[in-house]
């Protein structure tokens, strides 16, 4: 199970001890024939590099992107890595975003890699040819209904964080805010981070969002302390949809340890779900798996939160049949896997 606390990880043991005799009985079954859920998709952006120092530097990271998406699956569309300007950065992208599935149960991941603006109150992306700005991606991505991550690793970037967050958003950003305008490191460290196993706090061979961007967060931090330098980018994470974005330093280990002003859940629970294998051990699970483990989790962090309010029997009580529930769905993809991936 991804990202479950000690509790939980207690809690397994008597949920499958209390299921072995049915899941004894499921072995003597043979599983129905079920259609494994579409890749994810990935598209990777290196926008205008301005030197050749920073083209290097941003071919490498895509090079990166493009290793773990093959191990994981997904299906991966590279832009501004080419040689051919015959179309510009911009046309390719919209072109990109708009031919994908827009009802899939998997993510739909788009990494900005490059440079960024902020003038007038518009935050932009540098791209080889004409830019784009925060509100104009926000529109392409709006037919999207699928869960969508958006990782922009570029300088002054925080405002995409405004204009992108929403439902089934992950929204993650190099900078707190369009004034950090100098060269963000970010993008490097969460490349490194989310192709790592090492990566892998919760020892689930996936590497989540939450994961990468606190190991990237906190390498960006040792870097800037190294180098004795003030540190002029603050990467901030959205996922709970109010447009705000949460920096690491509110987290110990995955687990928020602060309280938003308006009193509101922090962000870190779903993108603590949303992973890629970068040891290629990724599950196939089938999309109505995919869509009833997102309700099965979300149910178990509303339940975490509330453990206080109840007692212990009765948090038992609703914890239990959700994660016999999660534990058949993991066996169910496991099997799957055993067979090569095919239903």
């Amino acid at each position: 199970m991804r990202n479950m606390d000690k509790f939980f990880a207690g809690l397994v043991l008597s949920v499958l001890m209390s299921v072995s005799a049915a899941f004894a009985q499921d072995d003597v079954d043979p599983e129905p024939k079920k259609e494994v859920a579409e890749a994810t998709s990935m598209i990777v952006v290196a926008g205008a590099p301005g030197t050749q120092q920073y083209g290097e530097q941003f071919f490498e990271w895509t090079i990166e992107w493009e290793e773990v998406a093959k191990r994981s699956g997904a299906n991966y569309t590279g832009i501004g890595t080419s040689e051919d300007a015959s179309v510009s950065s911009r046309k390719q992208l919209i072109k990109a975003i708009s031919s994908v599935s827009p009802q899939a149960a998997t993510p739909l991941w788009l990494v900005l890699i490059g440079h960024g603006t902020f003038a007038d109150g518009v935050a932009k992306f540098n791209l080889t040819g004409p830019d784009v700005s925060a509100k104009e991606l926000a529109e392409w991505l709006a037919p999207i209904k699928r869960p969508v991550v958006v990782v922009n690793c570029s300088s002054s970037s925080g405002p995409f964080v405004n204009q992108l967050s929403g439902p089934r958003r992950i929204v993650v950003t190099a900078t707190k805010s369009g004034t950090e305008e100098s060269f963000a490191y970010f993008g490097k460290f969460f490349a490194k981070a989310i192709a790592s196993p090492e990566s892998d706090l919760d020892h689930d061979d996936e590497v989540s969002v939450q994961e990468a961007f606190l190991r990237a967060s906190a390498e960006v931090k040792r870097f800037y302390e190294s180098e004795g330098r003030i540190a002029t980018e603050h990467a901030i994470l959205d996922d709970n949809g109010d447009g705000k974005g949460t920096p690491s330093k509110m987290f110990r280990g995955t687990r928020a340890i602060a309280v938003a002003k308006n009193a509101e859940k922090l962000d870190g629970a779903v993108a603590a779900r949303v992973t890629l294998s970068p040891a290629g051990k990724g599950l196939p699970f089938t999309s109505e798996e995919l869509s009833r483990r997102e309700e099965i989790e979300t149910t178990l962090e509303r339940l975490r939160l509330k453990k206080s309010t109840v007692t212990e029997t009765q948090y038992h009580q609703e914890i239990e049949p959700l994660m016999i529930e999660l534990a058949k769905i993991y066996r169910d993809a496991e099997r799957r896997a055993k067979k090569g991936g095919l239903p």
